[in-house]
């Protein structure tokens, strides 16, 4: 079900084209013994140290140093960073072959909202997965820690309109929150929220490259 016209479609990556669980990292930094990584009532980040790290504003030992700051005992790095990667889940084999095919016959780019420590994770899970690079399926990635703005700040999805040179009405864009989509489709492009009972893959399908 792409919109007439479109040549470009933009994937969000957690909870559309990579199995998440953000409970998962709430569990393992509650065991760590901070109480409140994410904000009650919604997906929101309970300190500033994890906005600052999908921002691009601190690297990877000063976001260690932070989560530290705020436990109650001391804790290794690579225990902060199972904590922070154990939400990441595995690429669904569907999903990636749904990309392969549509890669045939429209420009594919990746934006999500993520950090250095989730990138690599992320990146050597899929080529354990799969054995060749994620990167290989999109024209671009593009990482709210590497341009420094986050979804659904407009200014994010102008830059990746702008760097790739892609004219918004030609372009699709997927995610699975509402104020992604909501932002996204004031630059003028076409937008689905991927709901949690919506399947990525039968929304395609009679698709034929």
């Amino acid at each position: 079900m792409v919109p007439s016209g479109v040549k470009n479609i933009i994937f969000d990556l957690g909870g559309v084209l990579l199995d998440i669980d953000p409970r998962l990292s709430i569990v393992a930094f509650r065991e760590l013994g901070m109480a409140d990584l994410i904000k009650p009532g919604g997906w929101s980040y309970g300190h500033e140290v994890f906005l600052k790290m999908e921002q691009g504003l601190i690297g990877d030992r000063q976001f260690r140093d932070g989560v530290r700051a705020l436990l109650p005992k001391p804790v290794s790095d690579e225990q902060i960073d199972q904590a922070w990667c154990a939400m990441l889940i595995s690429f669904p084999t569907e999903k990636i072959r749904l990309l392969q095919k549509l890669g045939s016959r429209y420009r594919l780019y990746l934006f999500s909202n993520t950090n250095s420590i989730h990138i690599r994770h992320f990146h050597e899970l899929f080529i354990k997965e799969f054995g060749f690079p994620l990167s290989d399926l999109f024209v671009k990635n593009y990482y709210s820690s590497d341009i420094q703005s986050r979804k659904p700040d407009l200014r994010s999805f102008q830059f990746v309109l702008n760097d790739a040179g892609l004219n918004s009405v030609e372009t699709l864009f997927i995610d699975d929150l509402d104020i992604n989509t909501e932002a996204a489709a004031q630059t003028g492009m076409h937008t689905i929220c991927l709901k949690p009972d919506m399947d990525l893959v039968k929304l395609f399908n009679g698709y034929q490259p």
